[in-house]
């Protein structure tokens, strides 16, 4: 009896990690607060602490991938999870935009209420565009404008060059009569320098992390270029062929371990990133700097709006087809309160 216990115990000991299953996992910057505080604890340490999954973990960046690369790749099966900003995506599939607008979120209970809407949407685009199943939307920091320019309104964009940080939001400045300029991350701070570009939009913690308060006057803090959500999401083949048990144990731990703290530090990003940027308030990521914090009227802000639902959405509704501004309107719209006609 003895010997057969033995014999048993080491069988189990054996089984175990044959049981796990192995994954190679590409994440999102790796320089950037949502990688380093929790795409990376999620993958590295905690889903292999539940249990059932070996986890290699990356970065797009560490790869050299092109971003518009990330998610056709995954499909191929090149690796098994990818997450990056969905707007990386659009030119595969234009329908995504309609995720991520600009001005409609000005709080993180707001764009979570999006997200939320709009994630049935998202995951029939994933599964038909890239073979992937959407397993997470988590967001950066709302996507704010940096300025090497004195500007104290939306008006005062007219005329100037302007980096996007995404398709809507290009298009969304250039009916603002800003001329919206293709630069990448990295090259923004020279382009700031350097004239090329008078204002630059990206997450407020992003750009204080990068140094962009050393090139920039101004910031304007409303969301203009939304809240650039980043989707993570699974090969579809792998994830049809983990089991539904399996399934079910990814599900439970993305959502409670990585998508909610992501979510639950959002707002107080913002504020915080402001007050690092601005010197108003406590800064908790170091140094405060010194920006200028421009102020939005509500009379300014209610023009850009108008001008983004009754230009920009349906711009984009005609260029993703008539059926996903339907289902748009049915879902994220009715939570926003707008409908584009």
């Amino acid at each position: 009896m003895t010997r057969i216990m033995t014999a048993l115990m080491a069988a189990s000991a054996l089984a175990g990690p044959a049981l796990a299953e192995d994954l190679s996992v590409v994440g999102s910057w790796s320089s950037l607060p949502l990688h380093k505080q929790y795409e990376a604890p999620f993958w590295s340490e905690k889903l292999p602490a539940a249990g059932d999954f070996n986890v290699e973990l990356t970065t797009h960046n560490q790869m050299g991938l092109g971003l518009s690369e990330i998610y056709p790749l995954l499909g191929q099966g090149v690796y098994d999870v990818a997450m990056t900003v969905a707007d990386y995506a659009v030119g595969d599939a234009p329908e995504l935009e309609g995720l991520d607008v600009p001005l409609l979120a000005l709080s993180a209970d707001e764009a979570r209420a999006m997200v939320d809407a709009a994630r049935p949407m998202v995951s029939d685009i994933y599964r038909d565009r890239f073979n992937a199943e959407v397993l997470a939307i988590a967001p950066y920091p709302p996507q704010v404008v940096f300025c090497n320019a004195e500007i104290g309104s939306f008006s005062d964009l007219k005329g100037l060059k302007v980096r996007a940080s995404g398709r809507m939001t290009a298009l969304f400045l250039e009916a603002l009569g800003a001329e919206g300029v293709n630069v990448s991350f990295s090259e923004v701070p020279g382009a700031l320098q350097n004239g090329v570009v008078d204002c630059a939009v990206t997450g407020a913690g992003s750009g204080y992390s990068a140094g962009w308060w050393e090139v920039s006057t101004h910031l304007l803090p409303i969301p203009l270029g939304g809240w650039d959500h980043v989707v993570t999401a699974m090969n579809a083949d792998k994830w049809d062929s983990l089991g539904a048990e399996k399934q079910d144990m990814l599900r439970t731990q993305i959502a409670s371990e990585f998508e909610a703290p992501a979510w639950a530090s959002a707002q107080d990003a913002l504020v915080n990133d402001i007050a690092c940027l601005t010197g108003n308030g406590d800064c908790p990521a170091g140094d405060a700097r010194d920006m200028a914090l421009v102020e939005i009227s509500d009379a300014d802000f209610d023009g850009a709006r108008e001008i983004l639902i009754g230009q920009v959405l349906p711009d984009w509704a005609e260029r993703a087809g008539s059926d996903w501004a339907a289902r748009w309107n049915d879902s994220v719209g009715k939570v926003v309160g707008v409908t584009i006609e």
